[in-house]
């Protein structure tokens, strides 16, 4: 394990790329098939459809916008661990500290990891960082070894 604790991120826009790649194609599907029962007279369908629509959309632009681009005020664009807990630096400038019931998961693939917490307010804070965030592989791996003592 290396023994840098802070880690800086940035933009990932081969990411971005490939969320697009995934949610676009998606949202025009759901829609088209929105309008062909709208059109044949089934409406609950439709109206469900269009919920189903709007929820992506809205999953898409907080996962392209918060993690992937990092442009929302919330999204995180460093961390630092400790033994006490870690603290993530959001694009607004402020820091949040998570010190109690510090969780950390990763995916299947490895291509991204998870983080939970409680903040010295009392307020539960999740993050998602994903390896296209990182200046390098090393940098990635290193993050998850640290933060393995969260798991």
């Amino acid at each position: 394990m290396a023994s840098q604790s802070d880690f800086s991120l940035v933009e990932d826009r081969r990411g971005m790329i490939w969320d697009l790649v995934l949610y676009v194609p998606t949202t025009v599907v759901l829609v088209l098939m929105a309008l062909k029962y709208w059109y044949s007279g089934d409406e609950n369908l439709t109206y469900l459809l269009m919920f189903l629509t709007t929820f992506i959309v809205l999953i898409a632009f907080n996962r392209i916008f918060k993690t992937r681009l990092m442009i929302l005020p919330a999204s995180p664009v460093s961390f630092s661990v400790s033994g006490k807990g870690v603290e993530v630096k959001l694009k607004s400038g402020s820091i949040v500290e998570l010190v109690k019931d510090v969780r950390f998961f990763t995916d299947m693939a490895g291509k991204s990891f998870g983080l939970t917490g409680v903040d010295l307010e009392g307020a539960k804070k999740q993050f998602v960082f994903h390896k296209g965030q990182f200046e390098s592989i090393q940098q990635f791996d290193d993050s998850k070894a640290r933060l393995r003592a969260f798991k």
